[in-house]
């Protein structure tokens, strides 16, 4: 029983994932690095906000940035039924 929901746990975890281009992101040559990382929560199954978080971005404009739920925020979700959510930000740049 343990195995299938953990199973079911990654499988259904990868669904949750945005990725959104800014400016000329998908042109641009260089490596991908990770600009900033950031952590959105909310409540009661995510229909109201807890601040609002405040991912850096780069000066020229020119990122993808990507939210996704995460292993950790499904745990968090899980724990405490739904009450308290997260989610992961992300934010992709090119060198």
């Amino acid at each position: 029983m343990k195995k299938m929901v953990f199973i079911l746990f990654l499988a259904l975890s990868s669904c949750m994932t945005t990725k959104t281009t800014v400016g000329t992101y998908k042109e641009e040559t260089g490596k991908e690095y990770t600009y900033d990382k950031a952590k959105q929560l909310y409540l009661f199954w995510g229909l109201i906000p807890l601040g609002r978080t405040d991912a850096k971005t780069p000066t020229d404009g020119s990122c993808e940035i990507i939210t996704k739920h995460k292993a950790g925020d499904f745990l968090i979700s899980f724990f405490t039924v739904g009450l308290l959510s997260s989610q992961t930000i992300i934010v992709k740049d090119k060198k």
